[in-house]
């Protein structure tokens, strides 16, 4: 189910109007009518607004009206909710879980795709990952790094960081942060 959809079905399920969740959220109706209409793809912070709205997770969101798993501990790759955009694809493994205490990624980065222009800074927590294949350059608080197959990370989340794919060929990370919530 795509984004829009999606969230038109959360909010008529909490009995809520375009014009209500707007109030709530912070984000205008026409930009939630045009995220409904599948018009325009949300960036992950609109969309945490958005669902601040709820209140509602990002992990609860996108697994927001399914039936209920056999398989409790094994997600397999059609099962993992994309949260990118822009020629990255950010695949969350575990969405379906409860009070997760963790965020695990598959971040897929097409040839000069980032993780935006700004720089992501968060009030807590901590990030790691492994580059699986590609080039990245990576930029966490003002010193860059080329990563390549291999090379990991580590660092808090409350420094400013960026992502970007610096190769001609697709890149992969494989990353952990916490909290889950981001």
């Amino acid at each position: 189910m795509d984004t829009g959809t999606r969230l038109k079905l959360v909010r008529e399920n909490y009995k809520m109007s375009q014009r209500e969740l707007a109030r709530r959220s912070g984000v205008t109706n026409a930009t939630i009518s045009l995220i409904e209409q599948n018009r325009v793809s949300p960036s992950v912070s609109s969309l945490k607004k958005l669902l601040e709205g709820f209140p509602m997770s990002l992990s609860d969101f996108f697994t927001f009206d399914e039936p209920p798993r056999e398989e409790r501990y094994v997600f397999r790759a059609n099962e993992q909710p994309d949260l990118g955009r822009h020629g990255l694809r950010l695949l969350l493994v575990g969405a379906p879980i409860p009070g997760r205490q963790m965020r695990f990624l598959r971040e897929q980065y097409a040839p000069g795709a980032s993780s935006g222009e700004e720089p992501i800074v968060h009030a807590e927590g901590e990030e790691c990952g492994l580059v699986t294949r590609g080039t990245i350059e990576m930029t966490v608080d003002g010193e860059v790094s080329i990563l390549s197959a291999g090379d990991g990370y580590y660092f808090p989340t409350t420094l400013p960081h960026r992502f970007r794919n610096i190769g001609q060929d697709e890149a992969e990370i494989i990353s952990a942060n916490t909290p889950a919530n981001f």
